[in-house]
């Protein structure tokens, strides 16, 4: 039964408030070993949440959410449960409150079962930590999911709990999402409260088998809250009854592909076309330096100034590829990081004028490889050419600068039948917009 279904049938009194959450412990218990994608996990804290929603349900109550399991990342506060951020001297953290996006998960009727594991402090693009070590692809362990969301991605994939609440800040839910086939959703910036990011690039997302769970938690998630000033509350455009579509593979940015990754981000566009969406090809004009090089001084800056004292007191308690990034961030100039906020605001501009200019959605790889072996930063070689170890997130991380809401959902294999995925991304606050051509688009693709 699809998690939607059982949800409802909860709702109806059909199925118990504790069954999916029974399920998920079981698939817990017997397939986390293999993949570590659940850290810290603890049982007894299942059943209290099943009584809660009981009495709720007793009261007459409907959540939306009622029984529905959900893993959150490692870094996202629970009240009284461990965030570590994989760094070992938080390992004793518990926050005393949660933070909103989970209050309103539990409001919304969600049981959470457990925590995910992430990158140390979510800045790399495997999942992998001094405190938890390594989480392996649900399909082959051997490999990556991604990062910094692989934990979630790794256990909806692996069918441990249907939705993961993470965050992206550059791509970290929506490419971990492609490599192990699933959906994953980064809302606009401001959509969902995050009061504790430090920049307006990181945003508060989901991950789920199907698009329409992800929209049904994103309703229960977004909404203006005083505590984080970016936050919104923001009505659906009225859209046209045709939408036009533009086909950017690459965005328009000159980074290398592997073949069969474009060829089924290009068999999923024909199908959309012969399906009745008009779509043109037609890439974004971004400004000069537009790509990750020009804008990573902000992330390395952002980890200088929150972990640079700590890095010199104790190297030993940081992953040394996280150690780097603070070095070149203590080693940033004020006038790097004012060329770096200029890019990324240029960047917005850029975008916006696109969508301004007869495009409604765009359709774009989420990434240009497969997933690689979980021991490796990224893939050798993508396209054929030998490549650095950011290539395999070249086309995710513009969004975030933009502000912009994209998801990302499965178009099919790929190399050795590893996924692949497109992602459809809309102009600022067009959430509603986005979502409901991800779902038509799913069933066109096969992928309901």
């Amino acid at each position: 039964m699809r998690a939607l279904d059982l949800v409802d049938a909860v709702l109806a009194g059909r199925a118990d408030a504790g069954e999916a959450a029974d399920h998920a412990d079981a698939a817990i218990r017997a397939g986390n070993p293999r993949l570590n994608a659940i850290v810290d996990y603890d049982p007894a804290v299942i059943p209290p949440q099943v009584a809660a929603l009981r009495a709720r349900l007793a009261r007459g109550e409907r959540p939306a959410l009622a029984g529905l399991p959900v893993t959150v990342k490692d870094h996202i506060h629970v009240a009284g449960w461990p965030a570590t951020e994989g760094y070992a001297p938080f390992a004793g953290r518990r926050p005393a409150e949660d933070d909103v996006a989970v209050a309103r998960l539990r409001a919304a009727g969600a049981i959470i079962v457990g925590r995910s594991n992430m990158s140390q402090f979510g800045c790399k693009g495997v999942t992998t930590n001094p405190i938890y070590g390594v989480t392996g692809h649900p399909a082959d362990p051997s490999l990556t999911p991604g990062g910094s969301s692989g934990g979630g991605a790794a256990a909806v994939a692996a069918g441990f709990a249907p939705l993961a609440l993470a965050s992206d800040g550059g791509g970290s839910i929506r490419r971990p999402a492609a490599h192990t086939g699933i959906v994953g959703f980064k809302p606009s910036t401001g959509a969902v409260p995050n009061p504790r990011s430090v920049s307006h690039t990181n945003v508060l997302g989901l991950m789920a088998p199907d698009v329409g769970l992800v929209a049904r938690a994103f309703a229960a998630l977004r909404g203006a809250d005083r505590r984080d000033p970016v936050s919104v509350d923001f009505a659906a455009p009225s859209d046209a009854p045709t939408l036009r579509w533009a086909w950017a593979p690459t965005l328009g940015l000159a980074v290398p592909v592997d073949a069969m990754v474009r060829a089924a981000g290009e068999k999923a566009v024909h199908a959309m076309s012969a399906a009745g969406l008009a779509i043109e090809a037609r890439d974004p004009l971004w400004p000069e330096g537009a790509g990750e090089d020009g804008l990573m001084p902000l992330q390395h800056a952002a980890l200088a100034a929150a972990w640079g004292d700590a890095w010199r007191r104790d190297p030993a308690s940081f992953d040394p590829d996280i150690g780097a990034q603070i070095e070149n961030g203590l080693g940033l100039d004020a006038a790097t990081l004012a060329r770096a906020e200029g890019l990324s605001r240029r960047i917005a501009a850029a975008a916006a004028a696109f969508f301004a200019d007869g495009v409604d959605l765009v359709v774009a790889l989420t990434t240009p490889c497969v997933a690689w072996p979980r021991d490796r930063l990224g893939p050798e070689t993508i396209g054929g050419r030998p490549v650095g170890p950011r290539a395999h997130a070249a086309l995710t991380p513009l969004v975030n600068h933009a502000f912009l809401p994209a998801i990302s959902i499965p178009c099919g294999p790929a190399e050795g039948g590893l996924p692949c995925a497109i992602q459809i991304i809309g102009p600022r606050f067009a959430d509603d917009r986005v979502l409901g051509a991800a779902r038509l688009v799913s069933a066109m693709l096969g992928h309901p």
